[in-house]
């Protein structure tokens, strides 16, 4: 057991003036370095704080001015032009810290990275990407790679964007890689190379197993070459990977069926599809089906059945139209009035809605123009709301 001196005391007061000095110096070097600083500068600060930017701006352009070494001003009045959208004042700031020889390397690697947000904000993506791509192998290689991975997206270079998602586990998603060999897929459609296309199809589906677009694409290249019992199979297949998303091929396989004379199969499909998956798309094909195989009056039943399965707007409106076409034409009029008030007001509703950042818009898109998510919109429409009270 160690024994106890009391002369050993004597170190508790040595120690708190030890502390107490070291503290005043901090201090006084704290308030040296404050009283270095311009008054604009604190006069910025508080129109932050106040929430008056305009007025901050000007304050620190003023503290620069005063004081041209100080390096952090610049940097926030840099980050301030940019939110603001003047880019071009942001771009001089960060490009006159880089051409500074006094400056440490970190900070103009801090610069460069400042200047390469200013290239992307302003849209200027060749640029930035030459700055992101001279960052690759620094400290500020992560940042970099997911820079460049947002300009590849924009550029629609997606070669490029596969190669840096395969850096980025954590960022790119195997969902998203998926997303970009079909869109690979899809431009050479366009360039009528089916069989280029199909190679990047299997491609998305091996890094993603449920991904509807491609199976939805090897369908189209399946109609193309006229083999449509094969585009069927590759369309059904989107009931097990994700079944709402049949809605979107529902005109698909409609069409297919027409043209293979098996009208009769192909509404027993779609009729289960609808009562298992409904929505408006899937009701839109089997009306019309069971208008063309079993009357006006079936089409009739059908849609007043769905509505009570599942009352909404849109269904409301298909069943004004299957009315009119059980209804004699003198005696129309009010239906063809109810009818126009209804599609009035749902054509401003018909939007496709993100669930990510609540974007909508017209037409169903595989990856959001608003805040760039992946598969972030539903195939059902916003105003299929339900009308259950």
């Amino acid at each position: 057991m160690i024994e106890f001196e009391y002369w050993q005391l004597l170190f508790f007061p040595l120690f708190f003036g030890l502390g107490w000095a070291a503290a005043r110096i901090d201090i006084r070097h704290l308030v040296k370095e404050s009283r270095a600083l311009p008054r604009s500068y604190f006069q910025g600060l508080n129109f932050l704080l106040n929430e008056q930017p305009d007025r901050a701006i000007e304050a620190f352009v003023e503290a620069v001015r005063i004081d041209p070494q100080t390096v952090e001003l610049h940097f926030a009045l840099g980050s301030l032009f940019r939110r603001r959208g003047e880019t071009e004042r942001a771009i001089r700031m960060h490009q006159s810290l880089i051409e500074r020889d006094d400056l440490p390397q970190d900070l103009k690697l801090e610069a460069l990275s400042e200047l390469g947000q200013d290239y992307l904000k302003a849209g200027l993506l060749d640029r930035a990407e030459e700055v992101f791509d001279k960052l690759r192998e620094s400290p500020r290689a992560e940042d970099a790679k997911r820079n460049l991975l947002e300009i590849y997206q924009l550029e629609k270079d997606w070669e490029k964007a596969i190669a840096i998602a395969a850096e980025l586990p954590d960022v790119a998603s195997q969902k998203e890689i998926a997303e970009y060999y079909c869109e690979l897929a899809a431009a050479e459609m366009i360039r009528s190379r089916p069989d280029t296309a199909s190679g990047h199809l299997k491609s998305a589906l091996e890094r993603n197993r449920k991904c509807v677009r491609a199976s939805l694409l090897q369908g189209d290249i399946a109609v193309q070459q006229d083999r449509l019992d094969e585009a069927i199979g590759c369309w059904q297949r989107i009931e097990q990977q994700d079944p709402p998303y049949l809605a979107l091929v529902a005109k698909r396989l409609l069409d297919a069926f027409r043209k293979l004379e098996r009208r009769d199969e192909g509404l027993l499909l779609l009729r289960g599809y609808l009562e298992r998956y409904p929505s408006l798309d899937l009701l839109d094909v089997v009306f019309q089906l069971v208008l063309e195989c079993e009357g006006p009056e079936a089409a009739y039943a059908l849609v007043r059945d769905e509505l009570k399965r599942n009352p909404t707007l849109l269904g409301f409106d298909k069943l004004i139209e299957a009315r009119s076409l059980v209804t004699p034409p003198e005696s129309r009029a009010d239906l063809d009035l109810a009818k126009g008030i209804v599609q009035g007001y749902t054509r401003r509703l018909a939007r496709y809605r993100c669930d990510n950042c609540g974007f909508k818009a017209r037409q169903f898109y595989w990856r959001c123009p608003a805040c760039g998510g992946w598969e972030t919109y539903s195939p059902k429409r916003t105003e299929e709301f339900d009308l259950t009270p």
